[in-house]
């Protein structure tokens, strides 16, 4: 009795296993120029914006590179999830719509969460890799200097 309760149970998630294949998330695949904006106001150095490209921007704009496991549910459906989540905290191809008070906040969120090691994720750093401490320092430099431009923005516009 048990062997086939047991047997039923795994033809039944298998059966599952290759329904859920059929369910494809729309890509998040709209190209890199969807990040100038960005890169053209906030002014990364070489180093940073590939510092960027490598670690933030598949979940936080509309271009991600997917691993080869993405075609496979449920972990496209995993990822899909971790994408939306990400570009709601922070879409940096949607930086021009952000108003400046915005940007200045999306930066200092953007630097606590590096300095408290909370981004990027560990479920992203398992697979892809951690940032240095180097790589750490050069973003945490440059987040800080972009902050301090909206910051002075904020300061002048306040005073008007």
């Amino acid at each position: 009795m048990f062997k086939r309760v047991i047997k039923i149970v795994l033809i039944v998630a298998l059966i599952a296993l290759v329904a859920i294949q059929f369910i494809r998330p729309e890509k998040n695949n709209e190209g890199y120029k969807s990040v100038a904006s960005f890169e053209a106001e906030t002014k990364p150095s070489a180093k940073v914006a590939s510092i960027l490209k490598e670690n933030c921007y598949d979940c936080h704009s509309n271009q991600t590179q997917y691993p080869w496991y993405a075609e496979i549910a449920p972990f496209s459906l995993w990822l899909d999830d971790h994408i939306e989540e990400g570009k709601e905290h922070l879409n940096v191809s949607a930086w021009e719509n952000y108003t400046v008070k915005k940007k200045e906040h999306k930066l200092e969120e953007l630097i606590e969460m590096v300095e408290d090691g909370e981004m990027p994720l560990q479920s992203y750093t398992i697979i892809h890799g951690n940032l240095s401490e180097d790589d750490k320092k050069l973003l945490l430099q440059w987040a800080g200097l972009a902050r301090l431009k909206y910051k002075h923005q904020l300061e002048v516009s306040s005073t008007k």
